[in-house]
Formats: C-alpha cells, structure tokens, sequence
C-alpha cells in the first residue's frame, strides 16, 4: 500500500515500520499514537497509549476470542481485566478507558509495565540504522537517551517516568498523520489484519473483528418467522416458549462473534430474553441442534407449502444466503426431514467445532 509522499519528511522509511510484525505491539502502538495525533493530542504518557492499546484489544480477545500471540502481554492484561471487572465482551470502549485510569490491580499495572519495555523504543527502529544489535540491550531510560540523540523522528521522550514517561510527537509528523489519517489509518488496518489472519488461520470474518461489534439488520428474516409463526405453532429451541410476533427474536446458533455473518442456516428464532440468556456461547450440540434441525425443516416445508412464505423466503435470501452451494444444498425442493438435517450439519459442524476449539464456552439451559 503506498503511503502519501512527503517532500520533508522520511516516507521510505516510515513504510518499514510494521515490516517484523512477530508480535502485535508495535500496530497497537502506532495506532494509539494517530489516535491521539487525531484528537489533537503531540505530548502524550506512555500510559496513556498503552491504555488505548488495551481497550483496542478488548473486543478483539474477549468478545471475538482471537489470538494476538504466544504469551501476548496485550491478551494476557484483556483476560486478567475479564476476571476482576464486570465489563461486559462488548463493553464501550470509553468505560474501558475510565476502568484503566483508575485500575490499581497489581497484575495488570506489571502487564503494562511489560508492554512498556520494548515498543515505545523499537517503533522507530527503521530510522535509526545506526543502532545495531546489542545497541537495543539498554535500560528504558539510556534508550529513551539515545534516541533522543538521533534526527528526524517522529517523537521524542521529554522525561523518564515509568508509565509517565511522555513522548512528544514532532510537529511535522503530527501534521503529516492528521492530514493523512485516513489512508494510514487503512494501512495499520491491513497489517493488523495480516497478523491476526496469520495468528487465527481458521477464523473466518477477521476485518469485521477490529472493533466493536455493530448492531446487525436481521429485519427481513424476523418478518419470515413471524409469517411462519402466524400460521403455525412455533416453540424456541432452548426453552421451548412459543414464539409469537411480538416476543420473536434471531439468535445467531453459532455466534456471531465467530462466524461474523448472518446467514440463515445459522439464525433461529427465540425471545429475546432468552437470546440475552444464551449471550456470546455455544449452544450444546447434542441437546440443541436436534431442536434446530426440526425447527429449520419446519420452516423449510412451509416455505414449499406456502407461496407468501416462499415470497418471504426469497427476500431473505437476497440478503442472508450469500453461498449458492449451500442454498442449493439446503433449501432445494423434495428433502426429507433425514437429508435435510444431514445437510445442516454438514454445514453447521465443521462451523461448530472450529467455534469450540477457539474458547468458545458450551452453554445449556438444563445445567
């Protein structure tokens, strides 16, 4: 991706910056420090971007379960805020923010402390080819010296303080990110993206698992089961309550957070508090699916019996069955009840497992 040309400023070198991505910490990093050049902020603390760093990733470990690394720092102080706060996966990240200011957990202020060591130091790694080796086997504070004593960087540290350490973002880098936000925005975005596909090879959807989950437009297929359920009794499948037009919510069977889509052969119909109930996990599979199957072959033969429902059914379609391979294998006409459930798993299991085997906890009403 080509970074804007600067006619003051070192751009080839910038470029380089995320070219050894083995860990996540120097995107999160960056992308702190944009922020904050963005909000009109050049003298910034080291806690600061670090706190930033963290509520970034917040969304990404505790509500898409994604893997930053082995032993990743970042991940390990998301999980150690999972146990001591009440923050819910999809928490604001402005109360994210304000639970770290005021956090004074031992282990999480030692995990930022760690975050500290190295990043702050290395980003600028790709300007100073001078420094070599065992050059970078200082203290915080010699490097923060050294450094100091080099041109042309984007920031420099005004003191030594531990987290209060501050840096100060060079006027003409400042101005160069603010103009350009967008576009370098969408270059860390790319090489974020690159990481966590490589740390998270068989999780689908990872540019949708940047950031705070979006609310999601499941109208046209709420409309398809009221019709459904208009005509003939329907119960949920967790706790067997009979759906009505009013009460009649989507969940998504295998969540969202994982499959990041919303096709149909993964919503069934609940009640919304039940849908709050069964949150962001996985429903058992030898209790639930068996419900499904017959909640979705139901469906499917209505869509058959009835043409309005059938009508229904196509704009749904449209929308939310994106694989043609799979429409045809599910919803083509004449499948028994047998074929049809066979077909779903096919689909739904591999789905299935590969959700569990991230960490997705198992959930039942019956325990």
């Amino acid at each position: 991706m080509q970074l804007p040309y600067s006619d003051i400023l070192d751009i080839a070198h910038f470029s380089r910056l995320f070219d050894n991505k083995s860990e996540c910490y120097k995107l999160f990093w960056f992308q702190a420090i944009a922020r904050k050049i963005k909000e009109g902020n050049t003298i910034i603390t080291f806690e600061e971007l670090i706190d930033e760093m963290i509520a970034d990733a917040w969304y990404m470990v505790s509500e898409y379960h994604l893997n930053l690394g082995p032993s990743d720092a970042l991940e390990r102080v998301v999980h150690r805020l999972g146990k001591i706060s009440n923050m819910k996966s999809c928490e604001k990240k402005e109360v994210i923010l304000d639970y770290l200011a005021a956090c004074e957990d031992k282990e999480v202020l030692t995990m930022k402390r760690t975050l500290s060591q190295n990043v702050p130091y290395r980003l600028q790694a790709p300007f100073m080819e001078s420094m070599k080796g065992k050059e970078w086997n200082r203290s915080g504070k010699n490097l923060a010296a050294r450094i100091n004593q080099e041109q042309r960087l984007m920031y420099y540290f005004l003191q030594f303080r531990g987290l209060d350490t501050r840096i100060q973002i060079q006027k003409e880098w400042a101005d160069y990110i603010e103009q350009n936000y967008e576009i370098i925005q969408g270059w860390v975005e790319r090489n974020l993206i690159q990481y966590l596909q490589r740390r998270n090879p068989s999780v689908p959807g990872i540019v949708d698992k940047l950031y705070p989950p979006k609310e999601r437009n499941l109208e046209k297929v709420k409309k398809y089961w009221k019709m459904i359920v208009s005509i003939k009794p329907v119960c949920e499948i967790y706790g067997e309550e009979r759906l009505n037009e009013k009460n009649i919510s989507i969940d998504h069977f295998v969540p969202w957070s994982y499959v990041a889509h919303d096709e149909l052969w993964n919503l069934t119909p609940t009640t919304r508090s039940m849908n709050s109930r069964k949150s962001n996990s996985l429903p058992d599979w030898n209790t639930y699916f068996p419900m499904l199957c017959k909640s979705e072959y139901l469906s499917y033969e209505m869509m058959w019996e009835y043409p309005e429902i059938h009508a229904a059914f196509e704009k749904c379609a449209r929308e939310h069955l994106n694989n043609q391979e799979i429409k045809h294998k599910l919803y083509q006409r004449g499948l028994s009840e047998r074929e049809f459930s066979g077909r779903l798993e096919e689909v739904m299991f591999p789905v299935y497992q590969s959700a569990k085997s991230m960490g997705f906890s198992n959930w039942s009403l019956r325990v």
